[in-house]
């Protein structure tokens, strides 16, 4: 009986030993970054969680392309931004055969297609097939973000089938910071422009703009962001899978984070620790049945870093 006592005891200590050992395996965790402010924000969200935890987040900027075949090859381990409807081609090539693992949704209500001022809206722009009425204002122009983006490829197509009467346009591809600079200054002269818009994102407090309808098709109605991992990550990395699927967020969280970043010029590491601190609430559904990566409870560490 002893003997038997004995065994079972050296087995679940190896169980133990196996089960810490995988997890020190997992302690990097590898996200990525496509450049929108959104995602930066809830990267920080994420990176301060895992922090707290004992882990080691470490955060690459890609491009979408990259990052959807990163998680493929396993040099991605998480990406939390999957935008649908606007990443549909992603998810049909990576996601709908396995290759990629569509985890947990992480935000609902969201809207990205195109948008204009106030001012271009109130001139008898709000649908898509309005715009190429007013195409000499407009210079023929649609301002975009990042090479490679869905969004921008949803954009290419509408121009290369001429739907809306687009086809002479020219989409300009930039960074998202570059293309509401070029925004900004078109509002400071009442210039006309037409740009890809979203929420949550500061533009739309810190600009006075319209989402136009007509769209849908390209970019659906309202849509929802999911957390994407490689294949087999919450399997091989169950504690961090487990935060990964508790994890998620609401438009006021995600704006107000993103709003004192832009406003008071402060990281975001530390706009989301001064969100956390002063709504630690979440943290409980966050972190329920979270370890730290030594096996101990995540609430109490994460809390403790605060």
């Amino acid at each position: 009986m002893m003997k038997l006592s004995a065994l079972l005891g050296a087995g679940l200590l190896a169980v133990s030993s196996d089960s810490a050992y995988a997890e020190q395996a997992c302690e990097t965790v590898k996200m990525a970054d496509p450049g929108w402010s959104d995602i930066a924000a809830t990267n920080a969200i994420t990176g301060f969680l895992l922090t707290g935890m004992g882990y080691k987040p470490k955060v690459d900027t890609l491009a979408v392309p990259i990052i959807f075949g990163g998680l493929k090859d396993g040099q991605v381990d998480v990406f939390l931004g999957n935008w649908m409807p606007a990443q549909q081609g992603f998810y049909d090539k990576f996601v709908a055969n396995g290759e990629v693992v569509q985890l947990a949704k992480n935000l609902e209500g969201t809207e990205f297609t195109l948008a204009v001022p106030d001012y271009v809206w109130e001139a008898g722009v709000r649908e898509f097939a309005d715009l190429n009425k007013f195409a000499d204002k407009f210079d023929k122009k649609i301002y975009g973000i990042g090479s490679g983006a869905p969004a921008n490829l949803s954009l290419q197509e509408i121009i290369k089938k001429n739907d809306f009467d687009l086809g002479q346009w020219k989409l300009i591809e930039s960074s998202e910071q570059a293309m509401l600079a070029e925004v900004s200054r078109a509002v400071k002269r009442e210039r006309f422009v037409t740009f890809l818009g979203w929420t949550p994102h500061p533009m739309n407090v810190q600009l006075k703009m319209r989402y136009l309808k007509g769209g849908e098709k390209y970019f659906g109605d309202t849509g929802s962001v999911y957390t994407l991992t490689r294949k087999g990550y919450a399997q091989a990395c169950p504690n961090v899978g487990k935060l990964l699927a508790n994890l998620s967020f609401t438009q006021e969280m995600e704006n107000s984070i993103m709003a004192e970043v832009a406003n008071k010029k402060v990281s975001n590491a530390e706009a989301t620790k001064a969100w956390i601190k002063a709504n630690p609430q979440v943290l409980d559904k966050w972190l329920d049945g979270v370890k730290t990566v030594g096996g101990e409870d995540a609430l109490g560490a994460v809390k403790a870093s605060l």
